[in-house]
């Protein structure tokens, strides 16, 4: 692997690229998670995550087949807070709608451990996996697993009193997929042969680092305010409730609640570090500018940028039409896309030579 990442450019054959298979299937793997993300995002948007009230990994692979089944289904739903507050004017069609993306959202997530799975043991019976590369992924699977079972965890905690999910067992659940979706990325990325050109110090790989970190805290936030459907209330831009920093971000007691549980807090501070990561980026695009220009490895910089400036848009288009599914989901995902255009920079640092 070592003698591959140290060759030129265009020295080194597919038919001596022995990772080759493996990078395509761990950025197909990334892809998968990202379609994962977006269908929940839809499941989430449209009130179907509670429509499912119990966890059967082998059976719940099928739905319902019959008339007596889908009533069987209902039945368990109208048993939950969320139908009797929430859908209690919904008929069997209308949970039937509901059903199908929550299914449909577990049955991807299952699929995710057979993809993961079935190419792992045949990477290793072909011997194309190094141990130092096979325990790192062995690592990898154990977190998607435990992203599934911090889905269920979610699910659980809008069974009994509450008519939705936890705000923080949604942003866990979402922040763990995006480490899995990040760390695939890296991988793959770590991965390619050939050499990485440009200037590399130190201040690079902290700052990319960085990148990274501020993009997956801002999808943390943005799960905060999905879970509180914050985004519903103050949709004006760039003013919030008539005020550049409004009133009220502090009137729970105890002050930590507000940054968790206040709405107009949490989507203050989501707008918050939006402007924090476009300073930021826009911080390292200059210092860049002014140290030698984009050559080599910094290419990824203004892309980034770019990335970052559609990022806020849509996330301002998302808020000012009142999150409509298509632009609420994009914003989700492109925040997915942004964090793992920024993991790719840290893995391109790294084998700069």
């Amino acid at each position: 692997m070592t003698s591959l990442q140290d060759a030129a450019p265009g020295q080194v054959s597919f038919a001596s690229d022995r990772l080759r298979p493996v990078r395509i299937w761990l950025y197909g793997l990334a892809a998968f998670v990202l379609l994962i993300v977006v269908v929940g995002g839809i499941t989430r948007l449209t009130e179907s995550g509670l429509s499912i009230t119990s966890w059967k990994p082998i059976s719940g692979t099928i739905p319902p087949l019959n008339e007596a089944e889908w009533l069987e289904e209902f039945e368990a739903y109208k048993q939950i807070p969320q139908y009797t507050y929430v859908h209690s004017w919904m008929d069997l069609d209308d949970f039937k709608f509901i059903f199908f993306w929550e299914w449909f959202h577990r049955l991807l997530a299952r699929a995710l451990g057979l993809v993961f799975l079935v190419p792992f043991a045949i990477f290793l019976f072909q011997k194309r996996l190094s141990r130092d590369l096979a325990w790192p992924l062995a690592g990898l699977f154990v977190l998607g697993g435990f992203q599934g079972a911090l889905g269920w965890w979610m699910v659980t905690s809008g069974l009994t009193e509450l008519t939705s999910v936890s705000q923080y067992r949604l942003a866990a659940h979402l922040t763990a997929a995006s480490l899995l979706f990040v760390a695939l990325l890296y991988v793959a990325r770590s991965l390619t042969p050939g050499r990485v050109l440009g200037h590399v110090a130190p201040f690079h790989a902290v700052t990319a680092v960085l990148l990274v970190l501020m993009v997956m805290f801002q999808i943390a936030a943005g799960a905060f305010v999905a879970g509180l459907d914050a985004g519903m209330g103050y949709q004006t831009w760039p003013l919030m409730d008539g005020a550049i920093i409004p009133k009220g971000l502090f009137v729970m007691d105890p002050a930590w609640r507000n940054l968790f549980e206040n709405a107009l807090t949490v989507q203050f501070i989501h707008r918050g570090l939006a402007y924090l990561i476009v300073a930021y980026i826009g911080w390292l695009i200059w210092r860049r500018h002014k140290d030698g220009g984009f050559a080599g490895v910094h290419g990824w910089l203004p892309r980034i940028g770019l990335v970052v400036l559609l990022q806020v848009a849509l996330g301002i288009a998302t808020l000012l039409a009142s999150v409509p599914i298509s632009l609420a989901v994009g914003h989700q995902a492109l925040a997915f896309m942004l964090a793992g255009l920024a993991a790719c920079y840290v893995a391109d640092l790294r084998r700069v030579r």
